[in-house]
């Protein structure tokens, strides 16, 4: 049984939803971390959608909010229950993502996903393994978890833009890179920018290569 996801939301300033982007936060925060992008976003997007759902666990390592699932090296857990909690999160965003899409009409093609770090990760996860190709993923300062596994696992293949600090003290900036080769040798189409000086975080230069990623691969 897939969990309920709830869910922070700015409507598009135009109101007319004819795309969405759907934030994914870090480990430990929660959608309203996210969410405030749509801010400097919105006015560029005028017709987008933008939601920030909250991850389905609350986080281990800050009671005071959310994980997608378990990471071994900061809470302590076993690598049998982090590969758990991934798979049960990944089934409970796929069956979000086919709810929003019914329930604004939209087709996998008008809806991206931007993600931060732990959120990343479920991104690079999710988008691959479905069917329908979505319209692109924005990965912040994460990593691609079981590169091995993705060739084979691959349904589809959005277009991608990794952004990363070259001062991240959380997840390593040769994450970027790593990940960039994986999904090229799976045949994705990868973009990529380094955000000088910056550590675990969203500077305005990465913000606004993400920005033009945004109006390139959404419609409208």
């Amino acid at each position: 049984m897939t969990r309920m996801l709830a869910t922070g939301r700015r409507p598009p300033a135009s109101g007319h939803v004819k795309s969405a982007v759907v934030f994914l936060h870090g480990y430990g925060a929660d959608g309203r971390d996210l969410l405030g992008l749509a801010e400097p976003l919105a006015p560029h997007l005028p017709d987008t959608l933008f939601l920030a759902p909250d991850a389905p666990e609350p986080c281990v390592g800050n009671p005071f909010g959310h994980q997608w699932f378990p990471i071994p090296w900061l809470d302590g857990s076993s690598e049998a229950a982090a590969a758990e909690g991934m798979a049960r999160a990944q089934g409970d965003l796929d069956a979000w993502l086919d709810a929003l899409m019914a329930d604004e009409g939209l087709a996998p093609g008008q809806v991206a996903l931007v993600g931060f770090s732990q959120g990343t990760m479920m991104a690079l996860a999710v988008a691959p393994r479905r069917e329908a190709p979505l319209a692109g993923v924005v990965g912040f300062s994460g990593r691609l978890l079981a590169p091995e596994r993705l060739a084979a696992e691959t349904a589809s293949r959005p277009p991608i833009l990794l952004v990363h600090g070259d001062a991240d003290e959380v997840v390593p900036p040769q994450s970027l890179p790593e990940a960039a080769r994986a999904l090229q040798a799976a045949g994705f189409t990868v973009h990529a920018h380094v955000m000088r000086g910056t550590g675990h975080g969203i500077a305005p230069d990465g913000l606004s290569v993400a920005l033009a990623f945004l109006r390139d691969v959404l419609p409208g």
